[in-house]
């Protein structure tokens, strides 16, 4: 059985169109009709490969590609063996996912699994919907009452669109996913087995055990947002659980009901944002992060990985461990423990 190919090239590019697209300078001009049709590591290049290389760490690995071209930032480019286009950008990596997505397009945005287009007929759509035209209903998708769905959006088979929400084009909602008592953006991506406007996780203390409160409030998605697979954004209490725009969140990350994410904010996998918690713009978290209820994090802060957070995170600042504190504090403070344990097993004539 002959491997798959699951995604080809859209097209053959040269060195030269690569340097226009991209606002790289092609070092030597001889050299740009140089052919690349596909992406690699730099570690592993190939044949018609385009590869990048950035970071002091990576220096070493000009001297022994292989590869068609290399994009590399100016201080690099002396350092490529003879017979690879040398593409000089500030921005190497940023430059390298540009042109990967004009190749393979089918990877930047997820597809129609089963190839359909239009409405399946073994789809399941309310007669009340409202489905544009060019959007594309797959088989076993159910969109319900009063429901719409924008041009160009896919619904991807056994995702539900529950009663009233609304979702914008060219969008796509993956296999399995489920949304209901939501308002959704253009170009939204929420991939398979994401639960979307559930309700949040609201109890009050009652004579028998826990009393649910009514969530009655829902979930607003702005434009451009990407949410991974088996995250569950919860609909509000009262107020709207709110996603920003341009926003991008991971697999299995829980958002509980209230909170407020800003725009352009970059969310890992396994993080737990607790409700009512308010996260400015441009807010980047590690995976693993965890926040506890009606916190708020400021506009541009960073949140190292697996932190657990107790108070509010002013704006701009790194912050990191458990419980979370600035950054520098916590340095010192693992620092300062290693100095005692060395201490400790020195005294000890090294046998603890």
């Amino acid at each position: 059985m002959t491997d798959p190919v699951f995604f080809a090239p859209s097209r053959r590019y040269t060195a030269g169109e690569v340097a226009n697209l991209t606002g790289s300078v092609l070092v030597d001009s001889g050299l740009s009709e140089i052919s690349i049709e596909a992406l690699a590591p730099a570690s592993e290049g190939g044949e018609h490969a385009l590869v990048f290389v950035d970071g002091r760490r990576n220096f070493a690995l000009m001297q022994s590609l292989r590869a068609a071209a290399v994009l590399c930032p100016a201080e690099f480019a002396g350092k490529a063996p003879a017979g690879i286009a040398v593409l000089v950008h500030p921005r190497p990596q940023q430059a390298f996912a540009m042109v990967g997505r004009l190749l393979f397009p089918a990877a930047a945005t997820p597809a129609p699994m089963t190839g359909e287009t239009g409405i399946s007929p073994h789809a399941h759509i309310d007669p009340s919907a409202h489905v544009e035209a060019g959007a594309i209903v797959e088989a076993g998708a159910i969109i319900g009452p009063r429901a719409s769905i924008g041009s160009g959006t896919v619904i991807a088979p056994h995702a539900v669109i529950g009663p009233s929400c609304q979702f914008g084009r060219d969008g796509y909602v993956g296999p399995g996913a489920s949304i209901q008592y939501a308002l959704i953006g253009n170009r939204v991506i929420i991939h398979g087995g994401a639960r979307i406007g559930q309700d949040g996780f609201g109890f009050v203390a009652g004579a028998k055990g826990p009393e649910r409160v009514p969530q009655i409030g829902r979930v607003v998605i702005q434009d451009d947002v990407e949410i991974g697979s088996n995250t569950t954004v919860d609909r509000g209490a009262m107020s709207d659980t709110i996603i920003g725009q341009g926003t991008k969140i991971d697999n299995l990350v829980q958002i509980a009901h209230n909170v407020r994410i800003g725009r352009n904010c970059i969310i890992a996998g396994l993080s737990g944002i607790s409700g009512s918690v308010t996260v400015g713009d441009n807010v980047t978290m590690g995976g693993g992060v965890g926040l506890a209820d009606h916190l708020t994090v400021g506009t541009g802060a960073k949140l190292a990985a697996r932190s657990g957070f107790m108070s509010n995170v002013p704006a701009g600042e790194i912050w990191g461990g458990y419980p979370a504190q600035p950054m520098a504090e916590a340095m010192r403070e693992i620092a300062a423990l290693r100095r005692l344990a060395r201490a400790r097993k020195s005294g000890d004539g090294g046998k603890s």
